[in-house]
């Protein structure tokens, strides 16, 4: 019996040791360092963004077979207020998920037609790579990523968070503006 018991205790320690690791980034953690490329190729790495000032980690839903109405909303809703977010001195940027098979295709079909402010990047995250390191890979038909807005410091700490496990309750321009450190 005490066999029994203890090896139940070391399974329920090792998964409960695998639950922390997926957790999204809660306020107050230091977010995972990443690098990924953007749409045009070049390589951005959250450290160097970090590094010269606040950062706002938008997490999209990619393509789950459509472009997200809710996403679209979202990013012209931040997109409305990017002068608010540049006198902030804030970089943003929006995480595309999704199969690597046609992902930048369909990310380019997200921003066709769009003008995205020089502070605003879209990033691919082929094959969920960093959208699992995060803990926010929603493993179901038809979906790919829950929505999800971070607000990270010159230090990577992340000073608002918002998780969406649903396709709305996404974070708003004017609630994200107000968490982001003053300079």
């Amino acid at each position: 019996m005490t066999k029994r018991f203890t090896a139940t205790a070391a399974v329920l320690a090792i998964l409960a040791g695998c639950a922390s690791a997926a957790d999204a980034p809660k306020v107050g953690d230091e977010a995972k360092d990443f690098e990924l490329a953007a749409l045009g190729g070049e390589k951005i790495t959250l450290s160097k963004l970090t590094a010269s000032g606040p950062v706002v980690l938008v997490v999209l839903r990619g393509y789950p077979g459509y472009q997200c109405p809710l996403c679209t909303k979202q990013v012209g809703e931040l997109t409305g207020k990017a002068d608010e977010f540049k006198r902030a001195g804030a970089q943003v940027v929006l995480v595309y998920p999704g199969p690597a098979d046609k992902l930048k295709e369909h990310a380019g079909e997200f921003v066709k037609g769009k003008d995205y402010p020089a502070h605003f990047t879209l990033v691919l995250d082929p094959d969920y790579t960093f959208t699992n390191a995060y803990g926010l890979r929603w493993d179901a038909k038809n979906e790919t990523a829950y929505p999800s807005t971070f607000v990270l410091d010159a230090r990577r700490k992340v000073t608002f968070a918002t998780v969406s496990k649903m396709h709305g309750g996404r974070a708003k321009a004017e609630e994200v503006l107000k968490a982001i450190p003053a300079k």
